[in-house]
């Protein structure tokens, strides 16, 4: 699984490399899938899984066209557990 996200290395004065990276997320308030995982007056997130297609794509994607790639992936492709009733 390719989860989109940013990454950056930094060698500060004191010499000491510095690895930093984040996942990006988007709402997932409508994806039947993600919005079970949150209390109901959360807003709901989710990662930007990209398809294995897109991995290539998302590396290499100029800054401009990486919003491309942030939409939600389809709930049918997806599994996993139900929530607790408490995340309800």
């Amino acid at each position: 699984m390719g989860i989109a996200g940013l990454w950056s290395v930094w060698k500060p004065p004191t010499g000491d490399i510095t690895h930093s990276f984040t996942m990006l997320t988007i709402n997932a308030d409508d994806h039947p899938f993600m919005r079970q995982y949150h209390k109901s007056e959360d807003e709901k997130r989710m990662v930007v899984i990209l398809s294995e297609h897109d991995y290539e794509a998302w590396l290499s994607a100029p800054a401009n066209q990486s919003r491309d790639f942030l939409r939600q992936f389809p709930a049918d492709n997806l599994l996993g557990e139900q929530p607790q009733q408490s995340l309800l």
